[in-house]
């Protein structure tokens, strides 16, 4: 089946910054649509976005994005057959010809890469998920979701970046849904209640009004208890530490708490918490450079909670497999915009499972009404899926698309439980 018909066009996300939309139309009428989301917080290997610079829209703009898919890239997927993605995906890399995406952009790149996914699915008349599970069993992912925002996220009013809680006990992704959805709300009846409740933050979670960051773990415990959930039974902790955007060469500056670390203070801080909260998850423990800090976290700690690499890893199959030959690390964060393309977000899940990570498909901070997250996340049977709070309509876009999935007629085989 052949595109006939590719357009694109500047929408916004949910920061209201200008983001690239893609529709592809195929000969028989059915089309997709890709949406290019966009990070805060980016590691200095993924794909770059292509924005306009100068003033307007403090140089956010994508007009310039707009054009190469106007006139590069629309040129090249006319005419493909919308079911060969590996080898479109292929075409836009080269096509580019850049290391990390930056001259057509990696929003564009990753708006057309997913619109002609969904053409595809759409030819097939089949939900997503199903398209991309190919008859294999999949189950729905266990959600990941934060309940404070700090980081880039919140003004660096904390240092960590993201606190976040997953339903353990669940027994479907609805049930963990409705468990967080208590917790969320307790967690902001305390924040009320010590006079403390100021909005939320860049992906809905509260904002953080804390004197230490481990204050924020104190009140999370707190929200899960006030929710009658049992911390560590029913309901676990996982953290985003981000701790690139506040850390290189080693060395950890601590703003809220004014005081620097080594890797090492960093790393024991972090198994002091592991020790004293029910924590079964660690993004980002150390900074991207800091690969012998990650080795050594993860021999300390890997076989009691998942330390996952985000920008350390971006996506990246390749650098998937270099941390597992290193010990870095034992779970990838999975984001497509981050790659570039779908088949490259792809490879480095296959590279994961290949090498006994676990997998986490996830949202970025600037976000919009796209669902495709969900359905990649079941489709490839990640395990896991990270989308933002329990707020704001583009995160609980894709929390209800989970939900619609589950209880479809065309439902995927199971529910992913933490194990």
């Amino acid at each position: 089946m052949k595109i006939r018909r590719v357009v694109a066009r500047r929408i916004w996300d949910s920061r209201g910054r200008p983001t690239v939309e893609v529709d592809v139309t195929n000969e028989d009428g059915t089309w997709g649509r890709g949406i290019a989301p966009a990070g805060a917080s980016r590691g200095t290997r993924e794909a770059v976005e292509r924005r306009d610079g100068g003033d307007r829209f403090n140089g956010f703009d994508v007009q310039s994005a707009l054009r190469g898919i106007e006139g590069e890239i629309a040129p090249l997927l006319l005419g493909r057959d919308v079911r060969e993605q590996a080898a479109i995906d292929a075409a836009l890399v080269a096509l580019d010809g850049t290391p990390y995406k930056s001259r057509l952009g990696g929003n564009a790149l990753v708006a057309a890469s997913l619109a002609v996914l969904h053409a595809a699915a759409a030819h097939a008349r089949l939900p997503l998920w199903r398209y991309l599970a190919q008859g294999r069993p999949v189950r729905l992912p266990m959600p990941q979701v934060q309940v404070f925002g700090g980081g880039a996220h919140a003004g660096r009013r904390v240092d960590v970046q993201d606190f976040m809680v997953i339903a353990i006990g669940a027994t479907s992704f609805a049930q963990a849904l409705e468990m967080t959805a208590e917790v969320y709300r307790c967690a902001g009846e305390l924040m009320a209640a010590r006079g403390s409740l100021a909005g939320v933050a860049d992906e809905g979670g509260w904002w953080p009004d804390f004197a230490r960051n481990e204050d924020a773990l104190d009140l999370l415990v707190a929200a899960i208890e006030r929710a009658k959930l049992v911390p560590g039974e029913d309901m676990a902790i996982a953290l985003d530490i981000a701790a690139s955007e506040f850390g290189s060469g080693g060395r950890y500056r601590l703003g809220l708490e004014q005081r620097e670390l080594d890797s090492d203070g960093l790393a024991g801080m972090l198994v002091d918490w592991i020790a004293k909260y029910p924590i079964v998850s660690i993004e980002d423990p150390l900074a991207e450079d800091d690969e012998a800090g990650l080795a050594a976290f993860t021999r300390a700690v890997g076989k009691r909670v998942q330390v996952v690499g985000d920008d350390y890893l971006v996506t990246s199959a390749q650098r998937v497999r270099n941390a597992a030959e290193r010990g870095a690390c034992n779970c990838v964060l999975i984001k497509p915009n981050q790659a570039g393309t779908v088949t490259e977000a792809h490879q480095a899940l296959l590279a994961a499972q290949e090498a006994g990570f676990r997998t986490i498909v996830s949202a970025r901070s600037g976000e919009t009404e796209d669902v495709a997250i969900v359905h990649l996340a079941t489709g490839w049977d990640a395990g896991q899926l990270k989308v933002g709070s329990f707020a704001r309509s583009e995160r609980m876009a894709k929390w209800n698309e989970g939900v619609r999935v589950e209880t479809g007629d065309d439902r995927p085989g199971g529910f992913a439980a933490w194990t």
